[in-house]
């Protein structure tokens, strides 16, 4: 694994290159938050109480608000500073275990495959992205299709 240099661009990934985002802890305010932005107040993200019956024991953060953060790290990593045009595509998302708050996440790429288009002055990368929580398991996983600015453009 090595630190992510700032400002990549599709000339400088290479299949199975590695990057590690910083971390960050995942609290409850965040869940609330995210809750109170998307409407989405199922009880098992809400509701103490009934988190008590569920297999967690305590509200989980929503799926889509980890990816969330994961792009958030994916952006202070630097990678995509000046670089990135657009995220073309999400496959293969799982959720492998909860994220729960006090959870300390980060993100791991590694570069899958890497494609010029027809257009000299981009190319697309695709990622396999996992969300690692503090004990080294992964939370998420998904493939993540990016594209990239070339250089000279």
């Amino acid at each position: 694994m090595e630190a992510a240099k700032r400002g990549l661009y599709f000339e400088d990934f290479e299949a199975g290159r590695v990057f590690t985002t910083p971390s960050r802890t995942v609290t409850s305010t965040d869940i609330v938050n995210f809750a109170c932005l998307s409407g989405d107040f199922n009880e098992v993200h809400t509701n103490h109480e009934y988190c008590k019956t569920t297999p967690f024991g305590e509200p989980i953060a929503h799926g889509p608000l980890v990816y969330a953060i994961m792009g958030g790290l994916q952006y202070a990593s630097g990678i995509n500073d000046g670089t990135l045009l657009a995220l073309l595509q999400i496959d293969k998302w799982r959720m492998l275990s909860p994220v729960k708050h006090g959870d300390t996440i980060r993100m791991q790429s590694t570069v899958l495959s890497k494609k010029e288009t027809s257009k000299s002055d981009r190319g697309v990368v695709v990622f396999k992205r996992e969300c690692l929580k503090q004990d080294g398991s992964i939370a998420q996983e998904m493939e993540a299709t990016i594209m990239y600015r070339r250089r000279g453009s």
